[in-house]
């Protein structure tokens, strides 16, 4: 029997979050994540819609939520609020809940793969490699253990990135954002200015908000090494992107690893696909075929609690 509607917006949802949503009376109704504002107000306000399983990025603007009659939760797929205005959300009652820290172990892992692939200069060799020229006698790489890594942003990711990068035998350089806290593995740095200028190689953990926002920008990259590497597979719009894509083609910075963007997905002619030593991907760091599964039941059963009164959301 249907007790309550959900909205998830994607095409479909992991069959075990399906299941768990459905066994405790849910309705599904899925809606594309790039629908517009215009229709996610207008189908809000009909009331009827108790949940959201979140998915992408939809607009759920002040607009959109002030509207939105009878729903009492926002679960994101995944961590991230940034296109929903939290605070028309607390102010008409509706809870958000993340299931980030089911993602955190697979976000690690990408991060390290950016920061390997371009410590050992691995793209453009395979590029030379491809095209005939043999570089085994004139290539001179740099050990990652003997590089010092910046976590600028000391939550689940960045915790579990500190550790793999340890182990591999490199310094680890921490900066962060909420207030002094126990490090668990590297070493705290609290001034800003000093941690930019010390790293090899800086991977952004933070989360996106007013504060954050082009947190490293043309003044930031100005004070870091020649050499040094960007890593963020956090938030795009913690980077001042045509800064970033303007120092990479100055020489001004070594390189750059970027899964997540300030605007999805990225447009075939953005600048920095254009700058020298940089990988992209596709926001794909949480996307690990065990991890999806899991991150998908945890919300939905954030919901089922939520609605059925056992649990308490802030």
């Amino acid at each position: 029997m249907t007790e309550f509607t959900i909205l998830v917006t994607a095409a479909d949802l992991a069959t075990d979050a399906e299941n768990i949503l459905r066994e405790n009376g849910a309705a599904l109704e899925f809606i594309p994540e790039r629908t517009a504002e215009d229709m996610f107000a207008e189908r809000f306000s009909r009331g009827d819609v108790a949940g959201v399983m979140m998915r992408g990025s939809p607009p759920f603007t002040r607009r959109v939520l002030s509207g939105a009659k009878g729903l009492r939760i926002i679960a994101k797929v995944g961590s991230g609020l940034d296109t929903v205005d939290t605070e028309a959300a607390r102010a008409h009652g509706i809870a958000l809940t993340t299931s980030g820290e089911v993602t955190a172990d697979a976000v690690a892992e990408h991060t390290l793969a950016h920061m390997l692939n371009l410590a050992r200069d691995l793209p453009r060799l395979d590029r030379v490699t491809r095209a005939g020229r043999w570089e085994q006698r004139e290539f001179k790489g740099r050990e990652f253990g003997a590089r010092t890594v910046g976590i600028l942003g000391y939550g689940g990711v960045g915790r579990r990135v500190a550790r793999l990068v340890s182990a591999f035998g490199a310094r680890v350089l921490v900066h962060t954002l909420s207030g002094p806290r126990a490090i668990e593995c590297g070493e705290l740095e609290p001034d800003f200015d000093r941690f930019l200028a010390t790293v090899d190689i800086l991977s952004l953990h933070g989360r996106l908000d007013a504060k954050t926002r082009g947190l490293i920008g043309a003044r930031e990259l100005a004070l870091m090494k020649p050499d040094a590497l960007l890593i963020n597979t956090s938030r795009g719009a913690l980077v001042d992107e045509a800064a970033l894509a303007a120092a990479l083609n100055a020489g001004r910075l070594g390189g750059a690893g970027l899964d997540v963007f300030a605007k999805e997905p990225l447009d075939p002619k953005h600048p920095l696909l254009a700058a020298p030593n940089v990988i992209v991907t596709s926001h794909v760091g949480a996307s690990a075929r065990e991890t999806v599964a899991r991150v998908a039941a945890r919300a939905a059963q954030t919901i089922v609690e939520h609605l059925r009164g056992t649990r308490t959301c802030k």
